[in-house]
């Protein structure tokens, strides 16, 4: 047999040979690893190595053997696309840990978790008490993902029957204090606005190392000099407060005026103006 050959075939070897002994270690190989387990891989990283080129010299074989190894993982990705059965057994499957609540202990053997990695686990993802778990399970890559039971869950805009405004992401204007035009162009604003908006929070430019404009107008700065402070925007807070104090004179209006009509008119007009600050409010609010 040519020697390329043996070198070909021993570097398939004992690539199959190391990603079975990754299998058999489980998940919590690539997703935390101790300073020992760090070390222990890198030995049997080295030691398949050895075994597999044996070059004694030669670089040609070396070279063939390093390309094998990274040729592999570039052919099981391409028949992963292909075949789930295959990608199942190269990439894994996800194991569950929790599930309707109850901890899967066999699961946990399975993959060499011990009740405190669980925990600590479920700390990583601000949650310090099981019972409030529903469902969680480590992924193939060795992620943690938990849902929470429903109760527990933080209430939404949906489940308040609210409806919200769509954000877009915020626009970087200004750089190392140098206005960048692009961004402005890309949500409607110019350098007109930029600077009023500078003279307003009582900033020069050049001060400025980040600024960002949002959707709504608004412009927030961090400047180079750490200890000076710069008020946040406070436009929608004033057109709120502004809205109140008209719906509240429309009420007075009507409780001091003796005209039938102008109370009726006054009167309606303020619910109005309520519910038009009912529904922005949310959107008014910092």
């Amino acid at each position: 047999m040519p020697e390329w050959l043996q070198i070909v075939l021993r570097s398939l070897f004992f690539l199959v040979v190391l990603f079975l002994i990754t299998k058999w270690l489980g998940k919590k190989q690539i997703s935390q690893l101790s300073f020992f387990e760090y070390v222990t891989g890198i030995t049997i990283g080295n030691i398949g190595a050895e075994l597999a080129t044996k070059v004694e010299g030669n670089i040609m074989h070396g070279v063939l053997s390093i390309l094998v190894f990274a040729l592999a993982p570039f052919l099981a990705g391409l028949v992963s696309m292909k075949s789930k059965i295959f990608r199942d057994l190269v990439e894994g499957k996800a194991t569950v840990f929790i599930k309707d609540g109850k901890i899967m202990e066999d699961n946990l053997k399975k993959e060499k978790y011990t009740t405190d990695e669980l925990l600590w686990l479920l700390r990583s993802k601000d949650v310090f008490d099981v019972s409030t778990v529903e469902f969680a399970l480590l992924e193939a890559n060795g992620d943690f993902s938990v849902l929470l039971k429903k109760e527990n869950q933080p209430l939404t805009a949906k489940d308040l029957n609210m409806t919200v405004a769509s954000v877009k992401e915020p626009q970087t204007v200004i750089m190392d204090g140098k206005i960048l035009d692009e961004p402005l162009s890309t949500i409607g604003l110019n350098r007109n606005w930029l600077n009023d908006e500078l003279d307003k929070s009582g900033v020069l430019l050049e001060n400025v190392f980040l600024g960002q404009a949002n959707s709504n107008g608004e412009l927030t700065v961090d400047l180079y000099d750490d200890k000076l402070k710069v008020p946040s925007p406070q436009e929608r807070p004033l057109m709120l407060a502004t809205l109140k104090k008209c719906q509240a004179d429309l009420e007075v209006f009507a409780l001091s005026t003796e005209s039938k009509d102008a109370k009726a008119m006054y009167s309606k007009n303020s619910e109005k103006l309520q519910k038009a600050i009912d529904e922005v409010t949310f959107m008014l609010k910092n």
